[in-house]
C-alpha cells in the first residue's frame, strides 16, 4: 500500500462476497456492475466516470455513496431526507476499503434530487435559501457552503445545472477541495469535467469498465466531431 492510500476515504471497492454467483437481475445485468463485483475497482484521489445514458454511472455512484454511509438522495453523511426510495440493492453487496488515516466524512451531490435536497436544507435550517437562486448559481453556492468538508465527495452529473463557464468554475472549486485533502468521484457527460487535472478516467459501457486517456474517450471524439461541423453532425 502506498503511503498516500492511508489518506484516501475509499481506496478500493469490491464485492462483499467475491465468490457469490451473480443473479441475472438489475442492476447486476449491467456490465460495469458485474465487472466491479468480479474484479473490484481501485480508486485514485480523483476518479472521473464517463459513458452513455443508462450504462450504470449513477447506479455505481449511488451504491458507493450508500455503502459509505451517505443518503442516496444526496447530502452529507448525516443527511436524513427521503422522498421516494428507488435505489438498487448494489450497496449491500459492496465492501469499501478505507484509508486508515482518512476522514470518514463525505458529501453526495446528485443533480436529479437537488430540488428536494434544497427543501430539506431550508426546513432543517442547515443551509441558505438555495431555492431563491438560479439552478446553476445554487449548485455552485452549495459547493461553496460545504467547501471545508474534508472527505469523500461524490458528484453525479453536476454539469446538468451549469454553463461552460459554470463547469470551469466548478473545476476550480473542486480543485480547492482536493487540495484540502478530499477525494473526488465524478460521473459526467461534460468534456470539461472529464479533463479534471490528474484524474483517473473510467469509460463504462457494454464492455464494462476500462481506464482510458482523455483523447481516446468516445465522449471527446463525438464532441470534436460535432464542433467541427455541427450542421452535418445533426443530419447524421
Amino acid at each position: 500500500m502506498n503511503q498516500s492510500d492511508l489518506f484516501l476515504p475509499v481506496r478500493r471497492v469490491e464485492s462483499l462476497d467475491p465468490g457469490a454467483p451473480l443473479a441475472v437481475q438489475w442492476p447486476l445485468v449491467l456490465p460495469p456492475v458485474r465487472q466491479l463485483l468480479l474484479e473490484g475497482l481501485d480508486l485514485g484521489r480523483v476518479t472521473v466516470i464517463v459513458g452513455e445514458n443508462g450504462v450504470g454511472k449513477s447506479t455505481l455512484l449511488e451504491a458507493v455513496a450508500i455503502a459509505y454511509g451517505m443518503n442516496p438522495e444526496g447530502g452529507s453523511t448525516g443527511a436524513m431526507h427521503v422522498t421516494r426510495a428507488s435505489e438498487s440493492s448494489l450497496a449491500q453487496m459492496l465492501k469499501l476499503h478505507r484509508g486508515a488515516a482518512a476522514s470518514r466524512k463525505g458529501f453526495f451531490l446528485r443533480a436529479e434530487t437537488m430540488h428536494s435536497f434544497y427543501t430539506y436544507l431550508e426546513q432543517s435550517a442547515l443551509g441558505s435559501a438555495l431555492h431563491e437562486r438560479s439552478h446553476g448559481e445554487s449548485f455552485l453556492d452549495l459547493v461553496d457552503e460545504r467547501i471545508n468538508l474534508k472527505g469523500l465527495w461524490l458528484l453525479d452529473e453536476p454539469e446538468s445545472a451549469l454553463s461552460l463557464a459554470g463547469c470551469t468554475a466548478l473545476v476550480r472549486k473542486l480543485s480547492g477541495i482536493l487540495e484540502r485533502g478530499s477525494q473526488l468521484i465524478i460521473s459526467t457527460h461534460s468534456p470539461i469535467l472529464a479533463a479534471f487535472p490528474g484524474a483517473k478516467i473510467l469509460e463504462i459501457g457494454s464492455w464494462g469498465m476500462r481506464e482510458s486517456e482523455y483523447d481516446r474517450l468516445e465522449l471527446i471524439r463525438q464532441w470534436r466531431e460535432f464542433l467541427s461541423d455541427p450542421h452535418d453532425f445533426l443530419k447524421s
